[in-house]
Formats: C-alpha cells, structure tokens, sequence
C-alpha cells in the first residue's frame, strides 16, 4: 500500500486552486532561461527587443488560454435535480429508489440503510445498484419487514457532500400477533444447500431457538419453494417438535427443485431462512434415453377434452428428443392410456375422448432415438366436465376472459374461444351456439349444430390449417336463438410457437467456494418464454452438466455444487413450448472461488488519549470485511467552525494495521470530527459515518482512560472470554488492574453489574455462568492508584450458545512422544487461518511450538516441554464467524503428560505370563511366555541355536529343546521388540533347579522310549483279598501275540509249577517294644497260601495280647508281655493247595533269657505325672514320676517340644536313678505350656507328658462371676 497512491486520494487531493497557474509559472521559467540563454549571443540590440516583446505577447496569450480553461470556475457540488421518493410496498414486492445527482466533478453516489452502507455483494440478490448518465437508482429485491427503513443517498465530490433522504415501509399480506412482549427468534442448525435425486427422499430441517418461550404460544410455521407456500402433500410432510421445523420431501422429482424458505412467525415479527435444492435425473431405464418431463398440468378442461402442458427436461443424454408421449389414467383405477399414437413435439396436448364428469391424471414421457424416458410426476386430478357445471358446483360465477387462441399441436389444430355472458339479469338457462366463417365470405357455419354449450369457453378442432377464419357467437334460451355478437377478427390456424432465440452474453462471477454466480442477456426473440436451462463444464473436459433441472425466469442463477479451485465455463438456452432454443455462446473462464470485495466502513469511532496538538483514535472493525483479510486502515479529519464541517484531510498516507491510531498536528481547543476507511486486496472501502465532534484538548485527570479493543472469544452456552487492550492514557499512575461489567442486551443501564471483584492484571477475562441463548454486552474499566477510569465502549450483543459443529481443542500424544494441541473447524474457507496464541498473545517464537495446518485441522507442537510452557492456549480460526478454543496447560496437566510421552517414547509390549518352562513328551524342554498384545510385525529374540515359535493370534512364543545339556545350565532371556516397543523376560535354571529339571527331562525321555515296546501301565502292586490272601498284580500296555509276562523273586525266575510254602524263609524271633516277635519271609504270596500258627503243636488262639499278621512278605506272630509262660515250641505251617510246609522255633533256655533282659531293662516312665496341671501364678509346682531301665535311663525334660535345663526357676533332678522330679518355684503366666519327659538307653526309649496351665486369681474370679 505504501508503494502507491491509493485511488480514493484522486479524489481529495488539496492541491492549491492555482495549481494550473503554476504550470504556466513552469512555461514562463523556461523561456526566461531560454531568453537568458540567448542573451550571451551576438545578436542586435533590435533583434533582442523584438524577440522580448513577442515573447511577452505568447506569455499572456498562453495564460489567457489557462484561466479561460481553469476547472475552478467550472466546479461545483453536488445537487440533487431529482431526490428519491418515500414508498410503502407489500412484502415480497420489490422496490426502485431512484434519484438525478449534478456536479462536477462527477459525485460519488453511495447509498446507506439506516445509515450502514449498502453492498451489494455482501447481500447478492438482494440489492442492486445502477448510474447511468447521472441518473443513481437503488433496487430491492423481494421486500421483508427487515427492508423497513430510511434510506440515504450521499453524493460527494471535492466541492462537497450532500445526502438525500427516503423511507421504505413494507407492509405484510399475514396476519400479525399483537405484541405484548418482545420474542426473538433464531434459525440455527440450519440445512443448506441440498442435491437430491428423483425418487429419493429428502429432509429439510431447522433448530428454531425463541426466547423468552411462551408455553401456550406456538410459533406460525410455514415452508415455501419459490415464494409459494407450501401444503401438507403426498408429496410434502411437515413437522413442528417445539424447537425443530421438518419438512421432508417423501419422493423427489424435479417440480421439488427451487428455492426453499423456512418462515418463523412469532408475536414479535417473523424470521427467515432459505437455502436451494436441486433435483437430479434418476438414472435412465435405457441407456441414452432423456430425462423425464416435468411439471405437467391441465391448461383448460371442459365436458370433452382436457389442454395438457409439460416443461421439457434440461438433458437428452446425446440423442435429441423426438417428442412426448400423454398418457391419462381415470382416478379410481392404476390404468394408463396412451392419448396419441405418434409423439408430438409441441409441449402442449389436447386429449379429447373423455368421459364427461369423470376424473383423470395425466403424466407424459420423453423419446428419443435411445429409448423412452422415465413418466413425470403425476398431474393433479381434474374432471371432464362444462366450465359452468363445475363453477355451479363450486357456488361461483362462470370465469369469463376475451378470445384465446392456443396454437398448433403436431397432429391437430385447434382454437379456443371465451367470451362474456349478455348482460341482464335473466341468464337462467341461457346457452351458446358458435359459428365460423372462413375470411373472405360470408357463409356462417353452425359448429355446434346438436347441443348447445352451457358455459363461455369452446373449443374447435379439425380447423384447415393456414386457412383464416373468424367466429361469432348466438344465445340461446327457452324463447329462441338471440342476434349473434361481432365477429372475431380473422384468425389464421396454424401460426407456430417460434423456438426461442439462443440468450446473450453469459458472465459468470466468483461467489463462494462451491458456487458461482451466472447472469446472461434475455432472450430477444422468445414468446411465452417458460424458462431457462444453465449448463457448466470444466474447462476442456467436454463434459457438461446441467445446473439446473427446472426451468429459472431470471437472467440470474447461482449455480451450485461446483469444485472448489476448478476453472468453468458456462452456457445458457432458452425454453418455451415449441421447444429449447441454441445454446448461448460460452462464457468467459472462471475459478470457483470465494468473492472478494471491499470491504464494509468501520464504525464506533472513540477517542482514547488527547493532548494539546494530537488525538488518538480508536475504532471497530467493519462487519463485512470483504472475504479477504484487512490490510490497514487510512483516517481523515475535518475541522468543525460553529457546527460547520469543513473540508476532509487525510490523516495517514500509509495504512496502518492497528485499530488505533494517533492522529496529530491538530490545534488545540479546536473541534475535529473523523472518518475511517477499511483497505483489503480488492481496495479501499467506502469512509465511515463521520465521528461525534471531538475537542482537541489536553487531558488532565488522574484516572485511566477507557480500554479499547475489545473482542468476544469462545463463545458457548454458559461461558466466552473477553479481550481487551489497555487505555492508551494511563493517568497520573500506572494502569494496575481491570474491571469487566455484564449486562443483558435488553436490560437498562442501572443493570450493569460486575464481574470480577478483584481486578484482575490481565487483558483477557473467561466469562462464566452464562444464561444459555441470553443476549449480553460487556465493557471495561481500568484502574490506578487514583481510582478507576473511563468505561470502554460496549461490545455487540452476543447469544451464550455453543453454535453446532463447535470443535475443542484436544491434547494428543503421538506414538513418538510427541505432545500437540489439535483444533479442527469445519466452516474455514479459502482464506481462513488458524491463529495460535499462548496467554492470548500470538506466538512469534516457533523454537518451542510449531504451527502445522492441513485443510480445516491444524496442530500446535510442544518442541520440548517444560515449565515455561505453562500457560493459556488458544486458537482462532479466521474467516468464520468467530470459531475459536482454549486449553489449559497447568503443572499437572503438563507432568501427566510429559509422563504418557515418555510411555509412548520408550514403550513395553505388555505381558500376560512371564518366562516359564515345563516338560513335554519325550523329555523335551518348553520355555514359554505370553505376551498380552503384539502386531505382525514384532519380533522375538532368543537363544539362536533353538528354533522360536511365536503365534500372533494368542501371543504365546515358545522355544522347544530337546534334552538339557550340562551347557545349558543359566539364565535363560526372551527379548521381545515391536516397532519401538520391546520387553524381556528372563528364568534362572542353575544348581539344584536345573538338575532336578534335567534329571526329570531323561526319566521322561527314558519313559518315552521305554513306552515304545511293551510297558507297565500299572505297576506291580498287590490286593487283600476277602481270604487274607495277597494278590500281586499289574497292567501292561501295548501288548502283542509274541509277548510274554516273566515272574522274578530277588533275581530269580519263579516257574509257574513251584510251591508258594517253598519260598518261606526259616521262622525268627526278635524283641519289639511290647514284647517278642516271630516272624518268616515268603517270596510269593497270594490268597491261595494257607497259613497256621501252633504252640506245642496247638494252634494258637489270637488275643489281644497275642496277634498274626502281614506285612508286605513278611508273616508275623507277636506277644506282648511274655512271661515264663510262653516258653516253648512254635511253629508255621503253610499250605497252597499243592502241597504244605512247616517251619518250627523254640522259645525257651538263653534265647528266652536274653529276650525277657532285653524287656525288662528297656527305659521306662513308670508313672506319676498327671495329664494336666492348673496351678495359680506365684505358687509353687513340684512334680516327680518313676524311671526304670537297666542300664539307668537318660533323662530329657522338653517344653513345646523343645529342651529345657535346670536353673533358679526350673529345678530339674533325677535321683538314685529311679525319681525325676520337676520343680518350679514360682509359676508365672509364661510357664504355661505342654511339657514332656524323654527316657533312653541301649534297649529303648518311651516319654510321658503333662500340659501346665498357670491362672491369674482376679481373671478367676471373673470368670466364676
């Protein structure tokens, strides 16, 4: 910008008034010089004098010329020759503003709504601006109530501004709800623009905010397509929930297409909304075949014929349309007749054959070389009857309209006549007969010789085509047949519908990412023209779609659905009923893409800081900035005498970015009143409304001035943050703190409350305990030690409410560790940025965060993170309506995070088992472990001799040795790595573990190959039988027929033949404990072995003190206490069924001897120790028992089973060999306890126990209360 003068300074230079005259001052300078020049030649003093005064003479000739042509005596300002007028239009209606400006130069018309600029393209379609030979006009499309306002057309040149003034009031056709109170209505979640096709449903809906809700109020709801209301329908379904408007279009066909609006009446006033839907061909039931005809309807109906008329579809498919076929259906039935037998070009039909009085449906279908087409939608259902009968049967008048003359069809003419009933009141059973005549004769033919029609409207067929003629008309009543009217002028049957001509010129302009904006010139030559058909292609792909599918009335479409940075080209024709005319030729390339303009004025001019000679501005951004960002902004000032603006200055050659700007040079105690111009890339914006009137004067007082600036963040439902920047006057002290003040948009000015308590030291405040859907305003206060100063200017009101689609930021770790912020938006444009900031400052420094941003997501990246990112993220999305979001990174949230990137930095294969080991068949070695997760991809690492097995579906990896070396004693590992993260597991196999596991590996591999041949299932055991024979036995497996089964006794082989009484050894006698045992040894024993003990060739009676038995081969007999008694002769006789065997002993002499020493002089406890002992504490215990034994016994005194010595408390004594006694002297509770005494020498050893259980008196004597 700085480059170049921007265009609007042509405008306002200040040149001096006799600027001219300096350039003639420029023409006098250098022919002095040249005089001056001459002046050292030798030329004659004559020669010098007449060169001199012919000189003097062009001098004033050339300025003669320049004040004649001086543009200051032909300047003068603006004037209105015509000023605009006041209307009052009915809404939907439009409306031209127009007035006459004079002045030269030529002013500079803008025309303002409520004194706020109007443009054209912030608005398309709605305004449109025209200046023709200094005639300005201002017109409104479409009129609502939001159109009612007063208008202001300002023409300004450099000799000055005038405006001139006119309202617009638009009234309402609907019915108005008094107000009692103010409702505001919002349309929010709203549909756009729709494609569908032919045969699909489709839903429209909306989300209807009205506050405050009245609950016994509910809103009017009305749907429209084409400014058309809209009825409950087969076709159209409706439905209102209380806060959502649904209409849904049960089953598309491309009568559905238009512009649809949702309307919100309310008590207060009504909204609106309104988006497009377009309807596509359903796919052909042949290939090439067109599409289908549209909006069919019944032109006129009488007792014998119905006029049908269809629109032609948009495509072809390649093949041009060779006509249409009608079909009719009588209503009651699903019949279908085809009404003409060859297809008719013209897209009208008259269908005749109809029975009166019956109803009919009409659909038509296209043909072409390919194929038929698929039916339209079915017509209304209208009767075959006589015009008078049905107005009779409605309870109205006949409609009665002048001659109409419908032109040729492809298989017959036809003509129309309507005309007046007679006048009179007697018109009671009044009917008509009509006559023609061809021109040129006067022979009057009766066409309607039989019946006469009751009502004004006939029709006539099988006319001679291109032959003229003209008819009359006679009434009829019960007294006669009346005069007959005038004749029609002539007539000529046959005269075609011309084809439309091809439309002008085409120019498509930018209007979003998706859609252009298409104009071409009307048709010249098109009689009752239905419409226009619009075509685009990408440039040089030679394929071309339609835009739309119904025919448009305007020379103006937008079509939409386009690819955004795609280059079209675009071309239009014309339709009527004879058929499409030429393509238009094709327009000039554009690139979808959003529009560009300049942008809006900015407005909400303040004074921040004054001095004695400068003022400093400050001021709001404009609301439409153009679809580009703004890239400065150029101030003027002007001086005001006595209430008398004078002439604008400009304040800043260059732009400045800043919405704050110090102007200077100005006077003091003089009044000044400012303007503020918006510069983007398309240009420099028209100037803002000039200021309030300012005087320049130094400030003085000790408060802050206002804070300026002020901007709304992260709007949601119950929360936003506002920003601001300091006042630029800080008062006699520094600016220490900030005070934020909320109200409601509707509420007085006594409702200012606060909102922070404290002031708080920052220039941003998150707003909390918001009213959800609530409309509020904000302002701000500064403060210093002198108090607190100047309120700033009050923001826009703004809605609490999360708008839908609304994004968070979110915090995300990446598998590397890698911490980022991310925020996505789904409404960014072309244009849009996403603005990072920390603390609500934009972030300069990218050593410590990145910026990275793809289509509508962009991410922050902590490079590395520490403490002094500690702060307030936020991000703002630009060319959007305000889409922004915060995070907060606190201490902890930043430690849990640095935490998960250090997990997914270094990460572990988490697992479900560690390392194990176990045995397998053959003796093989398993060393196993399951990990809980890995991919395809992971690895295992291990001993690289063995083999690894790693099933991926259930995580278990294994590793199968097939016997242990001594080698192979250690620490076995398993290292597991899955893209970054790995794991180990690790067993410890040495010392006793690994030999016990290697030892048990050969039993088992010795097991496997003994198991390869015949092997012990079972091994040998043995049963009692109920015969007190022992059964030996066992199982084998894996048998054969030349398999044989040995029998071994202590090495020997036992033959089947031998005695079992032979294997007995000689019989014994031993000592036991109790007394004396005699015993033999049999290698074989079963239930067949009969065994007999005698005494003195007795047998012997078994008591209790005297018992036989078994143990394993073993036969014994036992006496317990023998006595002299028991001497004698035994024996053992054994008998197996084959043969019998005896084995004798005597007990008696020195064997007996030896065997009664031996029991006599085992040690013994003869008794005295009692079995339990209560004793109370502090007592003394003495216990004493008998000891025997030869030699004297050994004796051990135990407690708790361990050994106890004799000392001051325990006194332990054995005496004369035979008394042990047990003293305590004074028991006490630790005393308690089990005690044992141990007696042993070379014959034996026996023990006795006591239990002692030591008392308190006073538990005692509890216990027995």
């Amino acid at each position: 910008m700085s480059g170049s003068i921007p265009f609007y300074q042509k405008h306002h230079r200040h040149y001096d008034r006799g600027y001219r005259s300096k350039e003639a001052e420029s023409k006098v300078s250098q022919y002095q010089s040249s005089s001056r020049y001459t002046a050292g030649s030798s030329m004659s003093a004559t020669s010098k004098s007449a060169e001199r005064i012919s000189l003097n003479k062009r001098i004033h000739e050339h300025g003669e010329h320049f004040k004649r042509m001086n543009e200051d005596s032909l300047m003068h300002p603006p004037e209105f020759v015509i000023k605009p007028r006041s209307h009052t239009v009915w809404e939907k209606q439009c409306v031209r503003l127009h007035c006459t400006v004079s002045g030269w130069p030529d002013p500079r018309v803008v025309w303002y709504k409520n004194n706020v600029t109007i443009d054209p393209l912030a608005n398309p379609g709605k305004y449109k601006l025209e200046s023709r030979y200094s005639v300005h006009s201002l017109e409104i499309n479409r009129c609502d109530f939001d159109d009612t306002a007063q208008y202001r057309v300002s023409a300004m040149n450099s000799k000055g501004e005038l405006s001139a003034f006119a309202s617009v009031v638009v009234k309402s056709r609907f019915h108005r709800v008094l107000k009692l109170s103010t409702q505001h209505t919002h349309i929010v979640d709203r549909f756009g623009v729709s494609f569908g096709r032919e045969g699909e449903t489709m839903s429209l809906g909306c989300t209807v905010i009205i506050y405050p809700s009245l609950h016994r109020y509910q809103p009017e709801i009305q749907w429209y397509r084409n400014d058309a209301l809209l009825s409950p329908s087969k076709w159209n379904h409706m439905h209102w929930s209380g806060d959502r408007a649904t209409l849904t279009l049960t089953h598309l066909n491309k009568e559905d297409e238009g512009l649809y609006t949702l309307r919100v009446t309310t008590k207060s006033g009504y909204e609106t909304y309104s988006a497009y839907v377009f309807v596509r061909d359903s796919d052909a039931e042949v290939e090439g075949a067109p599409g289908a005809p549209l909006d069919v309807r019944c032109l006129d109906a009488n007792k014998d014929y119905i006029i049908v008329t269809w629109k032609q579809p948009a495509i072809d498919r390649g093949s041009s349309i060779l006509g249409y076929f009608v079909d009719r259906c009588e209503v009651g039935t699903n019949h279908w007749i085809q009404c003409n037998d060859t297809p008719v070009k013209f897209a009208r039909f008259p269908v005749t054959g109809l029975v009166e009085g019956r109803s009919y449906t009409f659909r038509v279908r296209a043909v072409n070389k390919s194929g038929m087409s698929r039916p339209s939608r079915v017509s209304e259902p209208v009767a075959a009857m006589d015009p008078a009968d049905r107005a009779r049967m409605r309870g109205t008048e006949a409609f009665t309209v002048c001659l109409v003359k419908h032109n040729q069809s492809a298989t017959k003419n036809y003509v129309v006549l309507s005309w007046k009933p007679p006048g009179g009141k007697c018109l009671e059973g009044v009917m008509y007969y009509v006559e023609k005549c061809v021109s040129g004769t006067d022979s009057w033919q009766r066409v309607n010789t039989e019946i006469p029609v009751k009502s004004p409207r006939f029709a006539l067929f099988d006319l001679a085509e291109g032959k003229s003629y003209s008819f009359r008309v006679r009434c009829c009543n019960s007294a006669g047949v009346g005069e007959p009217s005038d004749p029609t002028e002539a007539t000529t049957v046959g005269d075609k519908l011309d084809i439309p001509s091809a439309p002008g010129k085409v120019v498509p302009t930018r209007n979003t990412d998706t859609s252009v904006v298409v104009s071409w010139e009307a048709s010249r030559e098109a009689k009752e023209l239905v419409g226009y058909y619009i075509e685009g292609s990408i440039v040089n792909s030679n394929v071309w779609e339609p835009c739309n599918n119904k025919p448009v009335n305007a020379t103006r479409f937008i079509c939409h659905g386009l690819m955004t940075g795609e280059i079209y080209v675009f071309r239009v024709r014309a339709v009527n009923a004879a058929g499409l005319s030429q393509f238009s030729q094709e327009s000039e390339p554009v690139e979808v893409k959003a529009a560009i303009a300049s942008p809006a004025p900015p407005y909400g001019i303040s004074v921040l800081e004054c001095v004695r000679d400068s003022m400093v501005l400050a001021w709001k951004q404009p609301t439409f900035i153009g679809g580009a960002d703004i890239t400065g902004y150029f101030v003027d000032y002007r001086e005001v005498i006595d209430g008398v603006p004078g002439k604008w200055h400009e304040a800043n050659i260059r732009a400045v970015s800043e919405r704050a700007y110090r102007v200077s040079d100005l006077k003091e105690n003089r009044k000044y009143q400012f303007q503020v111009r918006a510069a983007n890339m398309a240009g420099v914006g028209i100037p803002s409304l000039p200021s309030d009137t300012f005087l320049c004067e130094e400030w003085t007082i000790a408060v802050p001035g206002p804070p300026h600036d002020l901007q709304i963040r992260e709007v949601r439902s119950d929360s936003l943050v506002l920003l601001w920047k300091p006042p630029v006057y800080q008062g006699r002290d520094p600016v220490n703190g900030f005070y934020v003040d909320i109200k409601e948009a509707d509420a007085p000015e006594e409702a200012w409350r606060g909102v922070n308590n404290k002031a708080t030291e920052k220039t941003y405040l998150k707003v909390a305990n918001l009213k959800e859907t609530e409309m509020y305003v904000f302002r701000v206060r500064a403060q210093n030690k002198a108090g607190v100063g100047k309120t700033s200017d009050v923001t826009e009101p703004v809605p609490a409410l999360t708008k839908p689609g609304t994004k968070e930021i979110l915090v995300d770790v990446d598998d590397d560790g890698i911490i980022s912020l991310n925020f996505e938006c789904c409404d960014v444009t072309a244009d849009s940025k996403f603005v990072w900031s920390k603390n609500y400052e934009e972030m300069t420094d990218s050593s410590r965060l990145t910026v990275e941003t793809k289509g509508n997501k962009s991410k922050a990246v902590f490079q590395t993170p520490g403490e002094e990112d500690i702060g307030i993220y936020s991000c703002l999305v630009t060319h959007t309506d305000g889409a922004s979001s915060s995070y907060t990174l606190s201490e902890e949230e930043l430690k849990r995070l640095l935490e998960i990137s250090h997990d997914h930095k270094f990460p572990i294969i988490p697992l479900k088992s560690e390392l194990a080991v176990e045995l397998l068949e053959k003796g093989r070695v398993r060393f196993w472990l399951q990990a809980e997760k890995m991919s395809a991809s992971g690895v295992v690492l291990g001993l690289q001799k063995y083999k690894m097995n790693f099933d991926k579906n259930t995580g278990v990896i294994e590793m199968i040795m097939e016997s242990l070396t001594p080698a192979d004693e250690g620490t076995f590992t398993f290292q597991l790595q899955d893209g970054k993260a790995t794991n180990q597991s690790s067993l410890v196999l040495i010392g006793d573990v690994f030999k016990e596991l290697q030892k048990e590996s050969e039993f088992q591999r010795k097991e496997w190959f003994r198991k390869q041949g015949p092997h012990f299932i079972e091994y040998l055991g043995y049963e009692v039988t109920p015969e007190c024979c022992v059964l030996l036995k066992c199982k084998v497996g894996n048998m054969k027929k030349e398999t044989s089964a040995l029998w071994y006794k202590d090495g020997r082989e036992i033959k089947a033949d031998e005695h079992l009484a032979n294997s007995s050894t000689p019989l014994k006698i031993t000592s036991t404990e109790t007394g004396i045992r005699l015993y033999t040894f049999v290698s074989y024993y079963n239930d067949l072995l009969q065994v007999t003990w005698h005494y003195k060739d007795s047998a012997i009676s078994f008591s209790d003190r005297i018992k036989s038995g078994v143990v394993g081969e073993q036969l014994w007999l036992q006496i317990t206490e023998p006595t002299e008694k028991d001497m004698g002769k035994y024996a053992i006789e054994f008998n197996d069924g084959k043969g019998g065997l005896r084995r004798t002993v005597e007990l008696s002499g020195q064997a007996f001897d030896d065997l009664t020493l031996f029991l006599s002089g085992r040690a013994r406890v003869a008794g005295g120790l009692p079995d339990v002992v209560t004793i109370q504490e502090g007592k003394a215990l003495n216990l004493t028992c008998n000891i025997s034994g030869d030699p004297i016994p050994e004796v051990t005194w135990l407690k708790n089973d361990r050994e106890i010595t004799s000392d001051d408390h325990c006194i332990l004594k054995f005496e004369s060999g035979k008394f042990a006694s047990f003293t305590i002297t004074a028991v006490n509770t630790a005393d308690s306890g089990k005690y044992s005494i141990l007696v042993k020498n070379k014959y034996g050893t026996e023990s006795g126990d006591f239990t002692v259980s030591v008392f308190i008196p006073e538990e005692a004597g509890g216990k027995k209360k």
